[in-house]
């Protein structure tokens, strides 16, 4: 919840927005926002909260789902049963026992500053590319292990839902 302000708007557990979200003070999301989201104070996303949008604010506490980039000056805070599929730039960030997180995480006093040119998130890095061996007969490494050319790709047997079988070792 908010830190004292009184500018806290709030978007209802029923309430589904497809927009860019911009303004002044709090916002605390209880239903589904899709778009963007830029604020100058809290954003507060709670349990059964759905963004599916980034999210730029002062802090952010996220409670619920988020699939998007959170971007704070101050700090992000992920609790308990928190889901955020995306990468998080702040300068102090808290991530709660039962809370999940895939994406990349920068922290620092420069990570949170907002930037008005391009999304500057850190990239992967890049993977060197398989050079062709000299050895006859070897295309490249998959996994570091060689492959060879004209190699049948591995078989995988995939069993139908409800169906029974079973699988028999070849003497």
């Amino acid at each position: 919840m908010a830190r004292g302000t009184t500018d806290t708007t709030v978007i209802g557990k029923g309430t589904h927005l497809k927009a860019r979200v911009t303004g002044e003070g709090d916002l605390e999301i209880h239903g589904h926002v899709d778009g963007e989201i830029s604020v100058t104070g809290e954003v507060t996303i709670t349990e059964g909260g759905l963004v599916g949008a980034s999210v730029t604010a002062k802090r952010i506490v996220v409670h619920g789902a988020v699939k998007g980039d959170l971007v704070a000056e101050e700090a992000v805070h992920l609790e308990d049963g928190a889901r955020v599929v995306g990468d998080i730039r702040a300068a102090r960030i808290a991530i709660a026992p039962g809370a999940l997180l895939k994406g990349y995480v920068q922290v620092g006093a420069a990570a949170g500053e907002r930037k008005s040119g391009a999304r500057s998130a850190p990239k992967p890095a890049a993977k060197p590319a398989a050079r062709a061996s000299s050895r006859r007969g070897v295309l490249g490494l998959a996994g570091g292990r060689p492959v060879k050319r004209g190699a049948p790709a591995p078989v995988v047997p995939v069993l139908k839902k409800g169906a029974k079988g079973s699988l028999k070792k070849r003497a």
